[in-house]
């Protein structure tokens, strides 16, 4: 009964996880975008881009994160300024998602305490839900948000080989390296495309080009945004040729890219040994061996 009860309120707070998602992504994309072009003076759009409902949660989840906010460290809060960046939710301030995390963590407790009297749970099963369904509550938007920051700046791994060619052929070609970025940053999307964009927008504000790319390196900090970023400061110190230098950097990711990838082979038969063993083999063993052991047991029962 009790793993039954653990088991459904799993299921609730997913479901409740992943509307209160669904609600939230237009805003957060929508507040992102705004908050890009409003940092750099280009102008808003008129009327409120954002649902009603979306407002009155953002305005919930900043009074009560400016409430608990005080609590956190500076380290903690630009630690998590940081995840935030990464993550790509530049709207989203670390007081806002805070705020979030609080509001998350009372409202799974209030659907538990809604929900156990329906159920009929003992007063023990009762109090371990509400710890359950708090933890849970505090825990689950700090991993989605971590886990999308995963996979945004592995996406920006993956993409930045690409980059690297197109400034290597640019370059090469006599165009400098500002003028490469912006060609670049035109037929390059997702959030590589993204990053570029924010670095050009910080050029035309009069930030120079090295200033522009530290800062996406700390927006996206990833083992191939640091061979890019400090290969290109390096050279601009030293004098190198950019284009010898992306050309070297552009074979660097290529074998990163091929270990990275030769890594994965190698764990895939330890990944599928799992579904193997418990899901493949007994099906295979049950259509071979039945008829078998069938015939068997009837040969020997009729004998």
């Amino acid at each position: 009964m009790f793993l039954l009860l653990i088991i459904g309120l799993t299921l609730t707070g997913g479901a409740v996880a992943l509307i209160a998602r669904a609600v939230a992504l237009p805003r957060i994309r929508t507040a992102e975008r705004l908050e890009q072009i409003g940092a750099y003076g280009a102008p808003l759009p008129v009327g409120d881009a954002r649902g009603s409902l979306s407002a009155f949660l953002d305005r919930l989840a900043a009074n009560v994160g400016a409430k608990v906010s005080p609590t956190l460290s500076g380290g903690e809060e630009q630690e998590m300024r940081a995840l935030l960046m990464s993550a790509g939710m530049y709207g989203t301030g670390p007081g806002l998602f805070l705020g979030y995390r609080v509001l998350s963590t009372l409202g799974l407790a209030v659907m538990w305490l809604w929900l156990a009297p329906l159920l009929n749970v003992s007063a023990t099963i009762l109090l371990a839900g509400i710890t359950l369904a708090a933890l849970a509550g505090w825990i689950f938007p700090l991993a989605l948000v971590r886990d999308r920051a995963k996979r945004r700046l592995a996406r920006i791994d993956y993409e930045l080989p690409e980059l690297i060619d197109s400034l290597v052929v640019t370059v090469e070609a006599g165009t400098g390296f500002a003028g490469a970025l912006r060609l670049a940053a035109r037929e390059i999307g997702g959030p590589l495309g993204d990053e570029l964009n924010l670095a050009l927008r910080e050029q035309n504000m009069g930030l120079s080009t090295e200033a522009a790319l530290e800062n996406m390196l700390s927006r996206a900090d990833t083992p191939a945004m640091r061979s890019f970023v400090r290969s290109v400061l390096q050279g601009e110190t030293l004098g190198v040729s950019i284009g010898e230098i992306m050309r070297s950097l552009a074979i660097e990711m290529r074998s990163r890219r091929r270990a990275a990838a030769e890594a994965r082979a190698q764990k895939a038969p330890v990944k599928i040994l799992f579904p193997l063993v418990f899901l493949i083999f007994p099906a295979v063993f049950i259509v071979l061996l039945y008829p078998a052991i069938y015939n068997l047991s009837h040969a020997l029962g009729g004998g």
